[in-house]
């Protein structure tokens, strides 16, 4: 029964962890380029009170007894799916449809990767982030610039008086991991390169695997209310029915010490 309230105890930890993960994918709902959390769980050691397989006289135990001694939290892993695409006709949000991060310099000079492309310009026309961390390859737009067209392939072009045709400012490139969920989520809707993610492979979007940029678009959070809600029931029963099992192993301890010869 000792062994019921631990385990039963993990359970509620457990479980705490789960709504924690739900409640922050809902409070960025609405967070350009968010990607949700999945918290996935593993069960912990076995006490094992007679080993499968072991030998009893001629024959051998065929299934044995071990006692599961609760769980623990494994894994919150980033899920990047595809988020819907907003027209929101400001020529410089940019979405990314497909694989793929933007390339931003933090204050330190590290590099940052994203999927939020609500870009803005700044006081000398650079292309920068909301927080003002440039984008890379920097892109300055000029100050006498009538419009700013992104193109898929990432190409940077603006209309200037006295030119009939657009002028290339510069070009977007993506960045691409083996394993995007093994980035760090940094906050700010950035990402940081860790050796779980691997190195990011730099290209042209578009190719070798990375996603197109749609001009006068923003992708919305991957997050799914519905599902969100429906898991957050279960962790609540889940939660609830824990915490059954430790007041039913309270009251089995109870009877058992009311039993006793030594009161």
């Amino acid at each position: 029964m000792m062994r019921a309230l631990y385990s039963a105890a993990s359970g509620m930890i457990a479980q705490q962890y789960n709504m924690d993960t739900i409640s922050n994918n809902l409070a960025n709902v609405d967070t350009a380029g968010f990607k949700g959390n999945l918290a996935r769980f593993q069960d912990l050691i076995y006490q094992t009170i007679q080993a499968p397989g072991a030998p009893i006289g001629p024959s051998i135990v065929p299934v044995g007894q071990q006692v599961g001694l609760g769980v623990k939290v494994g894994s919150s892993e980033k899920i990047f799916t595809q988020g819907s695409l907003q027209q929101t006709s400001n020529p410089l949000d940019v979405a990314i449809e497909g694989d793929g991060f933007f390339q931003v310099t933090l204050p330190d000079g590290t590099t940052a990767y994203t999927r939020d492309g609500s870009f803005k310009e700044d006081a000398n026309g650079s292309m920068v982030t909301s927080d003002g961390y440039f984008v890379q390859p920097q892109i300055t737009i000029p100050q006498n610039a009538i419009s700013v067209q992104v193109g898929e392939d990432g190409t940077v072009t603006a209309m200037v008086p006295g030119s009939a045709q657009p002028q290339q400012l510069g070009q977007l490139t993506l960045a691409r991991f083996v394993n995007n969920a093994g980035l760090q989520a940094q906050g700010q809707n950035l990402f940081l390169q860790t050796a779980a993610s691997g190195p990011p492979i730099v290209t042209q979007p578009g190719l070798n695997g990375a996603g197109v940029l749609q001009g006068g678009y923003l992708e919305n959070s991957n997050v799914q209310v519905v599902n969100e809600i429906v898991n957050m029931i279960v962790a609540q029963r889940a939660y609830e029915a824990n915490s059954k099992a430790i007041g039913a192993s309270d009251q089995m301890l109870q009877t058992a010490v009311n039993m006793s010869p030594f009161q």
